[in-house]
């Protein structure tokens, strides 16, 4: 990939590649590949591969597996249940990595006019083709400007809410009972940092990436490593200027890698970080288009 992400005219290169999927990993994509068409058939349209396994930076052991699938129609409640399956069964079967997520949407959605800046850009643009057709080939090239800023973390203050929700109902009995099994299989600290360790993974990258979008067009370019991301912002925002937010992005970048199940981590993102970024977000680029 060139320099900052961008090819020669300035557009965002697609990110990561089947060449790029590392060694060890390989066996989980090739099994991947076989079951998503054995379970979905013809109602498949495409499947493709994100996050660290495509970009060559997945770590044994500690990476999950990410899939997003685009169904020939809407997902129904079935297929939902069949993707959730098809994760919990590769991650049983696979030590090599630490749990597998499949997103599932219809064409017409990814296609959709609404979403040409939000997820038709993420399959575009962070996307590997696994199998059938690439919408890719249907949707525009995109710049680092403050529409894509705007339509992929313009929402963060919807977010917050039920963010909140989610911590509650993770320290509370039904989460820690939930976590349990979880914590004595792997020898976690305990049921409630079982339950809170994949929140506060999925909460500091948000933040970090949303922290990123934000100056995202003034910087020019495109990254998806964690660390360059909060390196970025806090060139932005330096610490003169707004005390302690570029060190707390530069600790959830780090917490997105390795997490702890800290409550006070996402107490802190739900009360101070998470609100001030959505507050700066809105004033700089303004709320995404709101969805159905």
């Amino acid at each position: 990939m060139s320099k900052r992400g961008l090819d020669s005219l300035g557009y965002i290169e697609r990110e990561g590649s089947p060449g790029r999927v590392p060694e060890a990993f390989r066996p989980v994509v090739a099994a991947a590949r076989e079951r998503v068409l054995g379970v979905f058939g013809a109602r498949l349209h495409s499947a493709y591969l994100y996050g660290s396994i495509p970009r060559g930076t997945a770590r044994v052991g500690r990476s999950d597996l990410d899939l997003l699938l685009a169904l020939r129609e809407d997902p129904t409640e079935a297929d939902r249940a069949d993707a959730r399956t098809l994760d919990e069964a590769l991650d049983k079967e696979f030590a090599q990595i630490d749990g597998a997520g499949t997103l599932l949407f219809g064409r017409a959605q990814v296609l959709s006019d609404l979403e040409r800046h939000d997820l038709g850009w993420f399959v575009a643009c962070l996307c590997t083709p696994l199998l059938g057709d690439d919408l890719a080939e249907e949707l525009p090239c995109y710049r680092p400007d403050t529409l894509l800023a705007r339509e992929t973390n313009g929402d963060l203050a919807l977010l917050l809410p039920r963010w909140r929700l989610r911590i509650a109902e993770a320290t509370g009995a039904t989460g820690i009972a939930r976590a349990t099994g979880a914590a004595e299989a792997t020898g976690a600290g305990g049921p409630e940092e079982a339950a809170l360790r994949p929140l506060v993974r999925h909460m500091s990258r948000h933040l970090v990436r949303t922290a990123f979008t934000l100056v995202m067009p003034r910087w020019n370019g495109w990254t998806s490593d964690l660390a360059e991301m909060a390196e970025v912002f806090a060139a932005h925002y330096p610490e003169r200027n707004h005390p302690s937010r570029a060190a707390q992005l530069r600790k959830a970048a780090v917490l997105g890698h390795e997490p702890v199940g800290d409550r006070a981590v996402l107490r802190s993102y739900v009360d101070d970080l998470g609100p001030w970024l959505a507050e700066e977000y809105a004033r700089v680029h303004g709320v995404k288009n709101p969805r159905p």
